[in-house]
């Protein structure tokens, strides 16, 4: 690696949180699996909000014509 790509891994590492471990190799592979994670969330969230973007004024005034003709 060289020394900007060890400068910005060890900012990231920072970022996510304290240092795993008191060993550098170990508290990589925590970082690692942290920076998964932290993946995991950030996907999981985009596709929770695209779908509430498409369906933002998708209603269906067929089905709910009872709540409708309350009004």
């Amino acid at each position: 690696m060289s020394k900007k790509q060890k400068t910005i891994w060890r900012i990231w590492a920072k970022a996510l949180g304290e240092k795993g471990s008191k060993c550098d190799r170990e508290a990589d592979y925590i970082a690692i699996l942290r920076t998964i994670i932290f993946i995991s969330y950030l996907v999981t969230n985009v596709f929770i909000i695209s779908g509430v973007i498409r369906h933002w004024e998708n209603l269906d005034y067929e089905t709910n014509s009872s709540f409708y003709k309350d009004k």
